[in-house]
């Protein structure tokens, strides 16, 4: 039988997809990669000690990959720089792109593995015409095929996702059925390397500089105040600015790094109709040679909402929402879906 490479996490749903492939007569090895170094939400020592455990529960072999180095070039320097450049990124989908389906994919090539495989909640099928197309999970409430859409067909040929077909009840069913030690444990939902929440902190403390403090203003120019630093500060955020005084709440409509000047204004300066994005990845298409009807994520937990897009170059694409959409965020990536077919994706750079 072919052999896959399966990260383990500690999780229950990377343990749940390990048996299910073992369960298929699948050759398996199990791996977790050791991404960060801080004690946080994932890759910890006693996240080890879990999937060390159901791996020899399995019977297989398991292994702790150091992917630190790659982690802080590739994720964390890349969170950084975007928020110094008045970005909120998603370092969940750059650790996707370039760690769990890029290096880790290549070392599963250095152990002779043809697959890999994660537990993450997706779907991957070949189309008719040859091309392997990304769908979403079954279970609506944890899909994650957003966080995937950066994808190449090499990668998602290799791929498997056994849970893309289930619901999680099921996937913890599994896990206790089998017994399981992580049958029962919390999912992950902070970044790991901010368990906190304070992004500015870690930004802080990596670089080893504090913030520069500059103005907030209005759109029309007028200074309102003093900010802390642009890397504070996120487009739709209205806690913690320290404005006060006004009729109306304030938000953060712009953040502007050159000037570093932090643009506020109401709630209805927060709507655009269309968005334009770079760095694409399209999936089910080649190329968007005509306009064509989608429906657009541009974050994580947003709704999917009605939009026609165009591709304007080989790495740019437009997308016009058929209603004006609140806080779109530059650094964010915008999902385009075909129902539950992910056409591709890319990072938002500006909206109009």
């Amino acid at each position: 039988m072919d052999k896959v490479l399966i990260a383990m996490s500690g999780g229950v749903d990377s343990s749940a997809a390990a048996w299910i492939l073992k369960d298929k007569g699948f050759d398996c090895v199990g791996a977790m990669m050791k991404l960060y170094d801080g004690e946080g939400s994932c890759c910890s020592l006693a996240d080890a000690e879990d999937a060390r455990l159901v791996a020899f529960r399995l019977g297989i072999p398991f292994y702790v990959f150091n992917f630190t180095g790659d982690f802080t070039e590739q994720v964390i320097d890349r969170f950084i720089c975007a928020y110094q450049n008045g970005a909120t990124p998603n370092p969940c989908i750059d650790c996707n792109r370039y760690l769990k389906f890029d290096r880790f994919l290549r070392r599963a090539d250095e152990i002779e593995c043809k697959y890999i495989a994660t537990g993450h909640y997706a779907q991957i099928e070949q189309g008719e015409n040859g091309r392997w197309l990304l769908k979403k999970g079954l279970d609506s409430s944890k899909d994650q095929s957003y966080v995937l859409y950066a994808m190449t067909q090499e990668q998602l040929s290799r791929t498997l996702l056994p849970l893309g077909g289930m619901e999680k009840s099921e996937v913890r069913k599994v896990a206790a059925e089998q017994g399981f030690i992580n049958a029962d444990k919390k999912d992950s939902q902070d970044i790991c390397f901010a368990p906190d929440g304070d992004y500015a902190g870690v930004i802080e403390e990596h670089t080893g500089t504090k913030a520069e403090a500059g103005f907030f203003k209005d759109t029309a120019g007028n200074i309102l105040g003093e900010h802390k630093g642009i890397i504070h500060y996120t487009v739709g955020q209205r806690k913690g600015l320290g404005i006060g005084g006004n009729a109306e709440p304030l938000y953060v409509c712009e953040v502007r790094p050159q000037s570093n000047t932090v643009i506020l204004g109401g709630n209805d300066d927060l709507y655009s109709k269309a968005l334009i994005a770079n760095d694409i990845n399209l999936i089910s298409v080649d190329r968007i040679g005509e306009p064509i009807r989608v429906n657009a994520k541009i974050r994580y937990r947003h709704a999917e909402q009605p939009a026609t897009v165009w591709q304007i170059d080989d790495d740019t694409i437009k997308v016009e929402f058929d209603e004006p959409q609140r806080a779109i965020t530059k650094g964010q990536a915008v999902v385009l879906y075909d129902g539950d077919m992910v056409v591709g994706g890319g990072t938002i750079v500006g909206s109009e």
